[in-house]
């Protein structure tokens, strides 16, 4: 028992040097918004076997990475989805629809903009009714 306890550290630490050694180049070269972080998992089976994996893990501290941050990022709406107005550019809630030669929204629904997009909504859910390109120039 205890040969496997000494093999399974010593594979963990033949494992894990060269994780640990990458990730500390990955941390001073890589960009400032991805986290990664490698872990080793180390199981004892009942066969007894050892079995060693690797986790890896990569978060981005919820900031989105774009090369040019003066670009609109386009989201392709459709039906059946749901809304997140974060995702939505140049959101707004259309109440002339009139104006834009909508329909009246049926009861619990509403219009909102994202880009030249005129998008239905549930106001309860935020499960997208209706999708009209284009509607708003």
């Amino acid at each position: 028992m205890f040969k496997k306890i000494i093999m399974a550290l010593a594979t963990t630490t033949l494992v894990a040097s060269p994780i640990i050694s990458a990730q500390a180049q990955a941390q001073s070269y890589g960009p400032q918004h991805r986290q990664q972080q490698t872990r080793t998992v180390v199981k004892q089976q009942p066969n007894g076997r050892t079995v060693v994996k690797q986790k890896t893990t990569v978060r981005n501290n919820g900031n989105v990475y774009r090369p040019n941050r003066n670009a609109v990022v386009n989201h392709r709406w459709a039906k059946g989805q749901r809304f997140d107005r974060r995702q939505a550019t140049n959101y707004r809630v259309i109440n002339n629809y009139r104006g834009y030669r909508l329909n009246a929204p049926p009861r619990g629904y509403q219009w909102v903009q994202s880009g030249n997009d005129a998008v239905l909504i549930a106001l309860t859910s935020g499960i997208i009714g209706a999708v009209i390109g284009g509607a708003i120039r």
